[in-house]
């Protein structure tokens, strides 16, 4: 494995999905309803029909992009190794890309900019100064699900590179 390609795009990833997450909160918050502390959740009305195809037009490009980048990163990294071209380090390429973002998605996005800074056009109308926006715990439980997430994202991936 080459940790300079895993953090490189890793790093890549994880800025071109943090435009996208600031864009669509931006747009609208509640596009990331499900994702938001139960406290809030509680608070607000379920989501709208037009919501349901805002979170569909933001989510589809975020996932082509989850699995994009690692699967590129991947295809580089045999170009670049095929010696050193395993199942085995696709996968923890693969894994790496991903899970770059997450710890990027939890102390940038999560616990410095939504918990610690909580800007106001990220928060959820009629929301405003709710327990859940300092709720660390909730984001690091995200952070635990990334991971899995990580892992079932590079699964195929790797299979798809080394098949290729």
């Amino acid at each position: 494995m080459v940790w300079s390609r895993v953090l490189g795009d890793g790093a890549i990833l994880s800025l071109l999905a943090s435009l996208l997450i600031f864009g669509s909160l931006r747009a609208n918050p509640r596009i990331w309803l499900n994702d938001f502390p139960a406290d809030i959740r509680r608070a607000v009305p379920p989501k709208t029909d037009h919501e349901k195809r805002q979170s569909l037009w933001w989510g589809i490009p975020f996932l082509l992009l989850l699995v994009g980048a690692p699967f590129v990163s991947c295809l580089l990294f045999e170009l670049e190794h095929p010696e050193r071209s395993t199942y085995g380090t696709l996968f923890l390429n693969a894994f790496g890309v991903v899970f770059v973002f997450n710890v990027v998605d939890l102390l940038i996005i999560d616990w410095l900019v939504l918990c610690a800074f909580t800007p106001r056009s990220l928060v959820i109308p009629g929301t405003e100064g709710m327990a859940g926006y300092k709720d660390y715990g909730h984001h690091f439980r995200g952070f635990l699900i990334g991971i899995v997430v990580s892992a079932v994202v590079a699964v195929p991936v790797a299979a798809a590179v080394y098949v290729l």
